[in-house]
């Protein structure tokens, strides 16, 4: 399984939210080019990196910050929050980032991630953020009337292959990840499941290797120091040797 630590950003700065909300953002280190060297020291392969700001107001707002890991780290790198068109698609894959994640718009564009699928294929990945089952939009600050699996099942169908799965109730609370929702839905797509949202600690890794999720986002467990990042890479390599998870 792979390992996928986080850096979110407002107004240039590392925060952590709970739940999504934006009003509890706190900020959770002094540099964001720090920590993702912090991370790729540490062991990581992939970092996930998301412009909160972008992902409200639906444009790139913080992709400075996120070029500048790309041209100092050589970890594989994956962003979003706000990549509504082609152009900021074709942005963010030719300064270097390796994966590029479209949210809203799977919802309210499903036409934009066919074209963005059938142009950059596995360089595109699908991020399902739920509440209640129901998907959420615009940085979680409005829930749709669409199931999860039931936008999963479309996503599969346009040729998506990785989607990232965030049951927001357990953002940012180190409650645990949603192991049965996650299990339901590995179950009825095909596409590579990332686990996102309440990881506190090595068990949390262990019960995500043993339902065979492909990677696993990491955020305020890391910072807090629950998770201690070196060893939650070194279960889910151990996990992939013995015939779970998948390559990069």
């Amino acid at each position: 399984m792979l390992i996928l630590p986080a850096i979110d950003i407002i107004n240039g700065d590392c925060v952590r939210l709970f739940k999504g909300d934006y009003s509890t953002a706190h900020k959770v280190a002094d540099s964001i080019l720090e920590t993702a060297m912090s991370f790729e020291k540490a062991g990581a392969k992939f970092i996930h990196m998301v412009d909160l700001d972008g992902a409200k107001e639906g444009k790139r707002l913080n992709s400075e910050s996120i070029i500048e890991v790309r041209k100092n780290c050589d970890v594989k790198i994956e962003v979003g929050g706000g990549i509504r068109t082609m152009d900021s698609v074709e942005y963010y894959l030719e300064n270097g980032i390796d994966r590029v994640i479209l949210g809203s718009a799977a919802i309210k564009d499903p036409d934009f991630v066919k074209e963005a699928v059938k142009k950059y294929s596995s360089q595109i990945a699908v991020g399902i953020d739920a509440k209640d089952g129901f998907v959420s939009a615009d940085g979680w600050t409005d829930t749709s009337e669409i199931n999860y699996i039931d936008l999963a099942k479309q996503m599969e169908d346009i040729g998506v292959k990785y989607i990232i799965f965030t049951d927001i109730s357990k953002d940012g609370m180190l409650s645990g990840p949603n192991l049965t929702m996650l299990d339901e839905l590995k179950s009825k797509v095909s596409c590579n499941i990332i686990a996102s949202g309440g990881v506190a600690n090595l068990k949390d890794i262990i019960n995500l290797t043993d339902l065979d999720i492909y990677g696993a986002i990491c955020g305020k467990a890391v910072y807090t120091g629950s998770l201690d990042l070196v060893q939650a890479i070194e279960v889910a390599r151990a996990a992939k040797h013995n015939g779970k998870g998948a390559n990069i």
